[in-house]
């Protein structure tokens, strides 16, 4: 189980790294050198983003990323492929992300069934909320994997608590409104809203949305369980190329 995983590791460390790559970009070949490198590092769990026409939880580093993987003419085929080697061959664990449509065009159930023969752990799907996730949820629970749901800080507590009973692994917490990329403020605010997120839910809580640095991770610990790496990995593989990714990443944990 994810959430037996994720205990686990921290029994061993005060906080773990989650980071995000987009399967097919820059290409296929360099997103397992991506993954490869970002593991060899220390992350502890990954996000594979299955890459769609509309991300509308992304922002613009994370959206050209997706449409430079569909330019290259990535299909969903190729990224459950590319999901089934990265799980085969590294250890920690991996989940998707994508949205809606590619899952429900795909078909659910054998979405699903793929992630349980492939040995991914679980999925995020941002758009999809639970009132309208019964047939995902029966065939995440049939296969054994984690759905993985949003809180936000304007999550009223009575929804946080609705949440959180379909929730499995962990909860994803975003840390403001809005896409992934911008400037976040660890202030306060986030301390606080992360202690409501905390009251509301037994899972591990992951923190995302504009996490960029060691200062960013080192404010989290003890107020979140994981810290999510997605925009600055990806932005640094475009600026510096792949070899950067290691330093970065040693140093965000260290």
């Amino acid at each position: 189980m994810l959430e037996s995983y994720i205990r686990s590791r921290l029994k061993e460390k005060q906080i773990l790294l989650m980071t995000h790559i987009v399967i097919g970009y820059p290409s296929l070949n360099d997103s397992l050198e991506i993954v490869r490198t970002m593991v060899a590092a220390g992350v502890d769990l990954m996000e594979l983003q299955i890459p769609f026409s509309e991300p509308i939880a992304d922002g613009p580093v994370i959206l050209k990323a997706s449409q430079a993987a569909l330019a290259n003419g990535v299909k969903v085929d190729q990224c459950l492929d590319f999901g089934r080697e990265a799980a085969r061959t590294f250890t920690i664990p991996f989940l998707y992300m994508t949205y809606y449509n590619v899952v429900f065009k795909y078909g659910v159930d054998r979405f699903a069934d793929h992630m349980k023969s492939a040995n991914l752990k679980g999925a995020i799907i941002p758009d999809l909320p639970p009132e309208e996730a019964g047939d995902y949820l029966n065939a995440m629970g049939r296969n054994a994997l984690s759905p993985i749901f949003i809180f936000s800080p304007t999550t009223s507590d009575a929804r946080m608590g609705a949440i959180a009973g379909v929730a499995d692994g962990f909860v994803y917490c975003v840390a403001r409104k809005g896409v992934t990329g911008d400037r976040t403020a660890f202030s306060r605010r986030i301390g606080d809203y992360l202690a409501r997120c905390r009251a509301a839910t037994h899972l591990p809580l992951a923190l995302g949305f504009g996490v960029k640095e060691k200062s960013d991770i080192a404010f989290l610990r003890g107020k979140a369980d994981i810290a999510v790496i997605g925009t600055q990995a990806l932005q640094l593989v475009e600026d510096r190329g792949i070899a950067a990714l290691g330093s970065f990443i040693r140093d965000l944990h260290a």
